[in-house]
């Protein structure tokens, strides 16, 4: 099963499929979509994000967004996915309304995952053929129902998320703290290296910010900060042509020996050394 709607005066398409290995060329686009990955089976399946193998087990969902490489070359059973672009639903605008970000998107920790517990398998069985019917009724209004029921997907998501994977001390304020840092570091990473530049944007001092993140139990705000320049570079020299004096400048380096140093003192190998490793991998 696939179907995709269109806008095509703004661009904008979300779509569906029960099995995104043998349908991604289908859709219009997906290099600039966000997409939710949902384990539909009765047994695990697996997913390679960022050059990395991520098991599903049935009934789990992860979240990707453009930032990431995707891979379904060893996805061996039929994996649902939901994808739109920003033109259709544009989460970093409409923050205030999911509040998802840093948590299920742009987000600078582990790549989310999250469980459907077995007393809401229902309900998300039901928005999944709320989705389908609506997909069938091409109508004015189809687009907004389709935000709608995305905006209900995204909601539940983040619930599910907050609940797992961050710690129960925490109370809301806490975690908007931490939602909004692990975002604004996603997005200003290469030119914002300080864990106070952060926090004058969050309107914190930096020692708050630190005595957060050790509740939260994760790496230190500046950990976040270096290890999310160290990802890009592995992804640039993982997934693009760029030499390693260009992945530096790219990065904000002015000098490529210092990007090395950099690079090997977060990875133990250097640039040149890791992009061996991959070759030696393939």
């Amino acid at each position: 099963m696939y179907t995709e709607f269109k806008e095509p005066r703004l661009k904008a398409i979300f779509g569906i499929t029960d099995d995104i290995k043998n349908d991604e060329r289908r859709f219009s686009n997906t290099e600039n979509t966000i997409k939710f990955f949902w384990n539909r089976n009765q047994e695990a399946t697996t997913v390679e994000i960022d050059g990395l193998q991520l098991t599903l087990e049935p009934n789990q969902i992860v979240t990707v967004t453009y930032l990431q490489n995707i891979s379904f070359a060893n996805t061996h059973l039929p994996l649902t996915t939901l994808l739109f672009n920003r033109e259709f639903y544009c989460i970093v605008d409409h923050d205030s309304e999911v509040s998802c970000n840093g948590i299920l998107f742009f987000g600078t920790q582990d790549i989310p995952i999250v469980s459907i517990p077995e007393e809401l398998q229902r309900r998300f069985d039901m928005l999944y053929e709320i989705f389908l019917e609506e997909f069938s009724t091409p109508d004015k209004i189809q687009g907004a129902m389709l935000q709608m029921l995305l905006k209900r997907l995204i909601i539940m998501c983040t619930r599910l998320a907050k609940e797992q994977l961050i710690v129960k001390s925490l109370n809301n304020d806490q975690i908007e703290v931490i939602r909004k840092f692990n975002f604004l570091v996603d997005i200003h990473y290469k030119d914002k290296r300080k864990v106070s530049d952060y926090a004058t944007m969050l309107h914190k001092s930096p020692k708050t910010l630190s005595n957060l993140f050790s509740i939260y139990g994760q790496k230190s705000p500046q950990q976040i900060i270096l290890s999310r320049l160290a990802l890009e570079a592995k992804r640039l020299i993982h997934f693009t042509d760029k030499q390693n004096q260009e992945i530096a400048y790219e990065l904000g380096f002015n000098d490529p020996a210092h990007f090395s140093k950099f690079f090997k003192k977060l990875t133990q190998l250097t640039p040149s050394q890791y992009r061996e490793s991959l070759t030696l991998k393939a």
